[in-house]
Formats: structure tokens, sequence, C-alpha cells
């Protein structure tokens, strides 16, 4: 989705309109006032002290309360009225590939749409850092709904590097760690293809912020059809093979991308993020919200038990 000569602007400003109406028609009002509903955050302003509960983090332990009660007390903590959003967006080459409905390019632009519209309103600031793989593109973080529709416009218009150049997630990442940002939400939009270099990175940005982590997949990258002999290409190194799909390749390449997704699930995990899969031959709107339902419950449910 990028613009073009004869009318592409124009394209371009309607497919990204059809886009927004698209999300927000499906998600305004979901999560509205509760940003927090978006992704569980223990927020940053104090708030009441209460009896220590198993589970409680012991960083919040009230000390002087526990001295003069002399039972255990934690401080709980309120959600910062005013919530800024950080999103690091991988568009890499390997982002512009798609077998199914639409490519994975568009997905990420559907995804960054929905942090927008999930986390708008009430003083709330967006921003972006953003790599093609050879330039890395800063949009400050502001509030509003024409600061928002022209960060996803800019994040369109990001042209795609030349064949060769390969994406590098860990340097966008560490790009949101210096200077360190104003606590919030940092959304990590990419394939997450390749070896997990960026889980350092990922996991200092947990100490910091509430991570939450969108996936873009494509069904041929989880499994070959059985077409006889095809050449692979790698967009972002330019190398090139042919193969043919014999049911043993079809086996050991579904079962390499099998494990591959798993250890990615798994390294994101261990960095505290939420984590979110879109497919190309899914109904990607659909899993967005059963998504946002479910983390909207799952923190209310937190709020009833501790209560």
């Amino acid at each position: 989705m990028t613009a073009g000569p004869d009318g592409g602007q124009a394209r371009l400003e309607a497919s990204l309109r059809t886009l927004e109406l698209t999300v927000r028609r499906r998600l305004d009002g979901l999560l509205q006032g509760n940003h927090t509903g978006l992704l569980p955050g223990p927020g940053g302003e104090p708030g009441e002290a209460r009896a220590y509960q198993p589970g409680d983090d012991v960083r919040r332990m009230d000390w002087s309360v526990t001295a003069r009660t002399t039972t255990p007390h934690v401080r709980d903590t309120v959600a910062d009225r005013e919530l800024e959003t950080w999103v690091a967006v991988d568009l890499s080459r390997s982002l512009d590939f798609g077998t199914a409905g639409t490519d994975k390019r568009h997905l990420v632009l559907a995804g960054l749409t929905a942090v927008a519209v999930l986390t708008a309103g009430g003083g709330n600031r967006l921003g972006a850092v953003v790599s093609n793989g050879a330039d890395i593109l800063r949009l400050p973080a502001r509030g509003g709904l024409v600061h928002a529709r022209g960060l996803v416009r800019r994040v369109a218009t990001t042209p795609v590097a030349e064949e060769g150049v390969r994406g590098d997630l860990t340097a966008v990442l560490d790009q949101l760690r210096r200077p360190p940002r104003r606590r919030g939400l940092v959304a990590v939009l990419s394939d997450f293809l390749g070896e997990p270099v960026w889980e350092r990175s990922l996991r200092a940005l947990s100490g910091r912020h509430d991570l939450l982590a969108i996936e873009v997949v494509d069904p041929r990258e989880l499994e070959l059809p059985d077409v006889g002999t095809v050449v692979l290409a790698d967009p972002e190194t330019g190398r090139q093979r042919e193969v043919t799909t014999t049911p043993l390749l079809r086996r050991e390449f579904a079962a390499a991308a099998s494990a591959h997704r798993d250890r990615v699930a798994q390294v994101l995990r261990r960095c505290g993020a939420a984590h979110l899969t879109l497919r190309t031959d899914r109904d990607w709107v659909a899993d967005i919200v059963r998504f946002a339902v479910a983390r909207r419950h799952a923190w209310a449910g937190a709020g009833r038990s501790s209560a």
C-alpha cells in the first residue's frame, strides 16, 4: 500500500480511509476510556495501601504502613490518566509477501490502525519508530486524530528497501530505549522471521513499558503446497533456490516453521509481551476484537480477585 503516479496518492488516501473505517466500525467504543483493557499494566501513580497477598509484587511493599500496623502491606497503583504509546514498526522486505486475502505489509498497517483506535482519546499520545532495514524514521508522540492519521499515512508511504537489505528489529527497539520514554505501552509490529536476536532489547523495554507484540503471518510461511518444482527467494538477501516440494521436504518445512513460531512465542512470553497473531488468510479484525476483549476480561478478573 504505497503511493504512486497517476492518482496513486488518491488511491492511497482512499485505501487508508477504508482501513480506518473498517477498524473503527468494529472496534470503536470497545475500550474507550479504559486503555488498560488493551494491555493490562500496573499504572504509574500511587494508590491505596492494602494487606499483602501471596503473589503481590514485593517491590510495591509499603514499609511505612507495614511498620505501623505490623502487618505486611503493599501500595496499589492506578493507571496513568494519559497513555503514551510507541509503535515499533518492522517494514523489512519480507513484509511484501502475501498469498491469501492480503499481504503482510497491509496487516502491519491494520495492526497499527487498531492500536491507534484502541488507545485514542483522553489526551493519549501515539508515536512510532519505523525501519525498512536501510533507514529508521522517528515520528514523535502526539495526540489527536489528525496526528494518528498522519502517522499511519507516513508509515504506509515508507519506501521499500533495495533487495538484499536485511531488516533490523533490534535497532528499532533500541531507538525506544535511548533516550528513555515516559512509561507507557510499546507495540511491536513484525513478522519476527529469523533468529530472535532482538530478545535482549525487548526485555530491556519491559522494565519500563507494557509490551504488545503483533506478529503477521502468511500461510505459505507455515507450509509448502504440493506444486512440484519451484524457485524460493529470500527478499532480504536476494538468494534464490530451486526446490522440489516432495512430501518429505513439505513435512520438514512445516516442522521447522512450527518450531520457529513456537520459539518466537516463547521469547515473547519471557519478555512479558502480550502476543497477537494476524494472518493474511483470516479475518484479522475479528482476531483483534477477540484479543482486545480477552485482555479486558483478564484485567477485570484480576481486579476482582485482588479486591
